[in-house]
């Protein structure tokens, strides 16, 4: 495949392949394996991705930062034995197109379905993503349905965003939402929310944008084809049991996910498409 100038493939130590872009826009990195975006500094402003110190890169694990790819499930599946979150995060996807222009940075890449076990994915279909870069970054997840039979799945761009203090970070846009945390609800969101403790809220009927303020600025996130989100933060307790995560990680991080999940679930009929889409900027 052809690059732009601005972009290359590197490799880390642990010899995993990512996409490197150094653009008058914007610096970012995407990783093949999960096609999973870890880096993105908007010239001239702050990175926008949180990422663990701890995250070592290693071949055929998820990264513990920037926006994983949560497919064909999001959470645990009822089935005990599958892996959490599906399988997108820990496979290599196969670089398709790079298009950079005076405005923007597109990069596409597609899963190879040879990779997906028919265990878990048992349906003709195409996953594609593709990250539109300026100042700002865009992902679109499109679906895909090549068969003759309608499919159903849960999905979310599972995005780790970065506050200087959690403690007077507020989320607002979600009032009016319904949510259900730590499996009991619905309950209604009535007011902007604040972070005292451990936070695991799964959003349906919510609005397509939300800003985050932190004490480093506001942080818009967008979504389109999704009317839920997930918003996350594992306070003291539970980070202290997560893989690539130290012990006060907690308060410089937080996930505001675009996701298709409980009532929001997507189905796409044969020979039709879905695509959700996550935008993140500051503001």
């Amino acid at each position: 495949m052809e690059f732009s100038e601005s972009v290359k493939l590197a490799r880390t130590e642990t010899g995993l392949e990512y996409f490197e872009v150094n653009s008058p826009l914007c610096q970012a990195k995407i990783f093949l394996q999960g096609a999973q975006l870890t880096e993105f500094i908007p010239t001239g402003k702050a990175d926008l991705m949180w990422v663990s110190a701890d995250e070592d890169y290693q071949e055929g694990t998820s990264f513990r930062g920037g926006i994983p790819i949560c497919w064909p499930w999001f959470g645990t599946h009822e089935n005990p034995d599958w892996p959490a979150h599906g399988v997108a995060r820990k496979v290599v996807w196969r670089a398709e197109k790079v298009i950079e222009t005076a405005q923007e940075v597109r990069i596409s890449l597609s899963l190879p379905m040879v990779q997906v076990d028919k265990t878990y994915w048992p349906h003709e279909s195409r996953l594609e993503v593709e990250f539109i870069l300026n100042d700002s970054v865009e992902v679109r997840l499109t679906n895909t349905n090549l068969g003759s039979e309608p499919f159903s799945l849960t999905q979310a761009l599972h995005t780790y965003l970065p506050t200087s203090d959690i403690k007077v970070t507020q989320v607002d846009g979600l009032q009016g939402a319904q949510y259900i945390e730590f499996g009991e609800g619905p309950f209604k969101q009535d007011s902007i929310v604040e972070f005292a403790r451990e936070t695991d809220m799964v959003y349906t009927q919510a609005t397509p944008v939300q800003t985050i303020r932190t004490p480093d600025g506001i942080i818009e996130v967008s979504r389109e084809n999704s009317a839920s989100c997930v918003l996350w933060n594992p306070w003291i307790e539970k980070s202290k049991r997560l893989s690539n995560f130290q012990d006060e990680e907690y308060l410089g991080m937080l996930c505001l996910e675009a996701a298709n999940v409980l009532e929001d679930i997507a189905t796409v009929e044969p020979g039709q498409s879905h695509t959700l889409t996550t935008k993140v900027r500051w503001l």
